[in-house]
């Protein structure tokens, strides 16, 4: 059995007719089925690695409940459903010393707080403690609602 390309007799060798009739013509590969081929598996391989973060993050554990004393200021956050002024904590109420700490849950998974807010962090728990670094022992007034 012979394998060729293409259409043209050019390449062909003198064999028998058996040989002749086995023959397997494979079809040229154009720039088109190429470029075609090519975007189709980016637009699959992006597809499914984008549909992979959202399912971990669906699966990932909101973050647990703290109490602690950080730097003489006492320090709390837990989950809260339909507590916030935003919702923008995903359910998720910080204090200092009792009174809320907006934060808030980027898109990355990171967070911040309206104290500093220009530094995200990994956790509630490390929010609620850059608060407090901040404040540097000033008191931490309520955020106004809208």
């Amino acid at each position: 059995m012979r394998i060729s390309s293409g259409s043209g007799g050019a390449g062909r060798h003198a064999g028998s007719s058996a040989e002749r009739t086995q023959e397997i013509r494979m079809p040229e590969l154009s720039r088109r089925r190429a470029l075609t081929a090519a975007a189709v598996l980016a637009t699959a391989a992006g597809t499914l690695s984008g549909t992979a973060p959202a399912v971990a993050a669906a699966h990932h554990d909101s973050p647990g409940t703290f109490d602690e004393v950080y730097k003489g200021r006492r320090i709390q956050g837990r989950p809260a459903e339909g507590v916030g002024h935003h919702h923008h904590g995903a359910g998720y109420a910080v204090f200092v010393d009792g009174v809320e700490l907006h934060v808030m849950r980027n898109a990355d998974g990171t967070w911040i707080s309206v104290v500093s807010h220009y530094d995200p962090v990994a956790s509630p728990r490390a929010a609620a403690r850059a608060a407090v670094d901040e404040l540097q022992g000033a008191p931490l007034l309520p955020f106004p609602a809208n």
